[in-house]
């Protein structure tokens, strides 16, 4: 993964904070926060974004494990094609031009398995470890932005980059998540829209990209 995408992950992420407050910001708000420590908001976004990176390791080895399946260019170029199709759609659906989904608008962390009892210990003992196991499985909620990041690390090349690929995604949602219950979260989502749109702007300049880089290996343009 060339560093040029690394930054726009990076910069997708923190276009993304609006979003992640929304998302988010209940959460972090009434467990993390409610503690009135630092390190528990840091146990809370290193549980998230250790989800983030461990499912770009997989994605990274999916990918490069599709390309390995035959010596023939195409493979790669096959699965570049595929994430450029939805990087375009999850820019679309950020910039308000197609209907976001019900299952993607209104994602419930209380549909992820074991949450409500994890939750439970967190508010009831405050507990560190179960603080970060509560991160962790905020990764998986359903988020157009986090699924954009996903298809990159799809063709990412493998392991490292897939990891190294969503790292660079989640540091930029950390800003954002640390404002929560400042002043600034409230300027953060009062600019929210533009965010959004700028986010998807970025998508679709990617997934144009995408499709340039895997045409070029295709028919082997310089």
């Amino acid at each position: 993964m060339q560093d040029a995408e690394l930054y726009s992950l990076l910069l997708m992420g923190l276009l993304g904070t609006g979003h992640c407050i929304g998302m988010c910001g209940p959460i972090v708000l009434a467990i993390p926060a409610q503690t009135g420590t630092t390190s528990a908001q840091a146990l809370y976004n290193l549980g998230r974004i250790t989800t983030y990176s461990a499912v770009g390791a997989f994605l990274g080895a999916t990918g490069a494990g599709l390309a390995d399946l035959s010596e023939v260019a195409r493979i790669q170029v096959g699965v570049s094609l595929l994430t450029s199709v939805l990087l375009l759609l999850l820019g679309l659906l950020r910039l308000g031009i197609l209907q976001e989904p019900g299952w993607l608008a209104e994602g419930s962390p209380s549909k992820i398995p074991g949450f409500r009892k994890v939750l439970q210990a967190v508010t009831v003992r405050q507990s560190r470890p179960s603080i970060f196991l509560l991160g962790l499985m905020m990764g998986f909620l359903p988020c157009g932005l986090s699924y954009g990041a996903f298809a990159m690390a799809l063709s990412s090349g493998g392991v490292r980059e897939g990891a190294i690929s969503l790292l660079a995604f989640g540091l930029g949602t950390l800003p954002g998540l640390f404002f929560v219950g400042t002043g600034a979260s409230g300027l953060i989502r009062r600019y929210r829209r533009q965010s959004d749109l700028l986010a998807g702007i970025l998508m679709i300049a990617i997934a144009v990209s995408l499709v340039v880089q895997a045409l070029g290996a295709l028919l082997g343009w310089e």
